[in-house]
């Protein structure tokens, strides 16, 4: 993380944390733990193909499907992530 730009704004109802990478950092964040401490933490992923394919993995396993159910399951293609918007691709 790079300090100097990372902030916190408190509100009565709400809690907003800006986070940003340290320079040099090229790989996207995958996913994020939050919590009151070590062991209470809850996990968001963040929109990669990789999270995606690992969701609908678990989602649309084998065991909880029937082939034909398996073989018309959309692909999905994340093509792009940034701070504004998620593109994804369903075929």
């Amino acid at each position: 993380l790079a300090s100097p730009e990372t902030s916190i704004d408190v509100s009565a109802h709400n809690a907003a944390i800006v986070l940003t990478k340290a320079p040099g950092s090229t790989r996207p964040w995958e996913k994020l733990c939050f919590g009151l401490d070590a062991s209470a933490l809850q996990e968001r992923l963040f929109v990669s193909e990789e999270n995606v394919d690992g969701f609908l993995g678990t989602v649309l396993s084998p065991s909880l499907c029937r082939q034909s159910v398996l073989e018309s399951q959309p692909s999905i293609e994340v093509l792009d992530v940034t701070e504004d918007r998620s593109q994804i691709r369903l075929q």
